[in-house]
């Protein structure tokens, strides 16, 4: 039986509110729709891309947007603490049926210091690092840690902003200088006083994630770890499942686990690894940072998994069973920077989908992504091809895609591909591949740079 409103009458969440109403919140409210459930969003630009499938209220609405919804979860870690704390005590006491995740998962996810002391306590092992509040004291890491380091602010950053590559004993003066207002709190890069922390260089072979999902009574289920790939320092291409991993998901989930555990938290995180190498030559895992939230690396799950990560987030928050989380498929996700490509060429591709995310063009913006599922899985690199042949933005990828798709085979993809006979992009795909050097295929070597931070740029 249902209400007059078609809710049923036992159902005692009917609206979740969103703090941010980018991408994530925009695919977190498509998940909630089929289940049953509305969401309205708290975000200033009132043409942000959630507003499609929502209220939007400024944030000087905060009451309004208080009193719009029964349970509350963001997409967005920069969200101000404050806020998050006003609602969870919302329902501590009663009015209010949560805020998930809990806010000190914010806490630690704004504070990288915070963060990796917070893995080392849970025997979670991450690069040597050490706090730095003075120029003397970022001499004595240089000393302790070994150049190269990285040097970070541990608060504020993204996408490779708020950070110096110390190389040489002549950097050290230069690096001071550049990031010394975020230990004052002054300047743009963070407006709370914190520590800088250096970061010790390591050798790892490829940067992956893993998923998970928690659920209200503890139970935790988790994605396949995957392999991203960035360009400057923004996501590029996710793979899922990552090639050559699996003795490696174990130690991924029991991190993961630990970490989410330790935390209280309910929803989504993502958590970032590095893939390193011990004395004896074999792998293990490095914990970079988490993100308590949807997150980039997992958006091939919505046709790529049983129950895609933005769904097993509502379920969550709304304290419903957790879904499959199996991979259905394997994928490739691209995002899409800056300019759209010609979704009439993308979508020739056999496999692919398309999400636009309704914004308007601007430099290395997120704009939309790509997954590329082919039925074939043997043509899921030619299907790659086919996608960086036709973007406009090919966020590095035509560099590694062999030495490489030449310039005359990227035309003839791309020509091929906007042709009207799909045998015609077929030869011209396996052409290209066929050209590639043994040994140069999908897993490419990252560069040891240590830049390439969890996605936090949303908007």
């Amino acid at each position: 039986m249902t209400t007059a409103n078609a809710y049923p009458v036992t159902q005692t969440i009917r609206t979740i509110g969103i703090l941010g109403g980018g991408q994530l919140g925009m695919m977190l409210a498509e998940a909630a729709m089929p289940l049953g459930y509305q969401c309205v969003f708290l975000e200033d630009n009132a043409d942000c891309p959630a507003s499609l499938y929502g209220k939007v209220f400024h944030s000087e609405q905060l009451e309004a947007f208080i009193t719009a919804a029964d349970v509350f979860t963001l997409e967005f870690e920069n969200t101000p603490t404050a806020t998050v704390e006003q609602l969870a005590s919302l329902s501590k006491s009663g009015s209010k049926q949560g805020m998930f995740p809990p806010p000190i998962a914010l806490d630690i996810a704004q504070d990288r210091l915070k963060e990796k002391r917070m893995f080392n306590e849970l025997d979670i092992a991450t690069v040597p690092f050490m706090a730095v509040n003075s120029e003397a004291e970022l001499k004595q890491a240089c000393d302790e840690l070994g150049l190269p380091i990285v040097l970070k602010t541990s608060r504020g950053g993204y996408d490779g902003k708020g950070q110096f590559v110390i190389k040489e004993e002549s950097d050290i003066t230069v690096a001071w200088h550049e990031l010394k207002e975020a230990v004052s709190g002054k300047g743009a890069l963070t407006p709370t006083p914190a520590p800088l922390i250096a970061e010790g260089f390591i050798n790892f072979s490829r940067e992956v994630s893993i998923i998970a999902a928690r659920a209200q009574n503890g139970q935790v289920r988790c994605y396949d770890l995957v392999e991203n790939h960035h360009h400057n320092g923004i996501l590029a291409k996710t793979r899922a499942p990552a090639v050559g991993t699996s003795h490696l998901f174990q130690q991924a989930t029991d991190a993961i686990t630990t970490v989410m555990n330790h935390l209280g938290y309910v929803g989504v995180m993502a958590l970032e690894l590095f893939v390193s190498k011990d004395a004896r030559g074999n792998d293990y895992l490095l914990a970079n940072e988490i993100a308590p939230r949807v997150h980039n690396s997992g958006h091939w799950s919505i046709e790529g998994a049983i129950t895609s990560q933005f769904e097993n987030h509502i379920r969550a928050v709304v304290n419903l069973p957790l879904g499959d989380t199996d991979n259905v498929h394997p994928a490739i996700m691209l995002n899409v920077l800056g300019q759209y490509p010609d979704i009439s060429a993308v979508l020739n591709i056999d496999g692919a989908h398309y999400h636009s995310y309704h914004k308007a063009e601007r430099e290395d913006r997120k704009i939309a992504h790509i997954t590329l599922m082919p039925n074939d899985v043997a043509d899921l690199d030619i299907a790659l091809a086919k996608l960086v042949a036709v973007l406009p933005n090919k966020v590095g990828l035509d560099k590694k895609l062999a030495p490489t798709v030449t310039e005359n085979q990227a035309k003839t993809l791309e020509q091929a591909t906007n042709a009207e006979t799909d045998q015609a992009v077929e030869d011209a795909a396996i052409n290209v591949k066929e050209s590639q050097p043994e040994g140069l295929g999908d897993i490419e070597q990252l560069s040891n740079d240590q830049l390439s931070n969890t996605d936090k740029a949303q908007k």
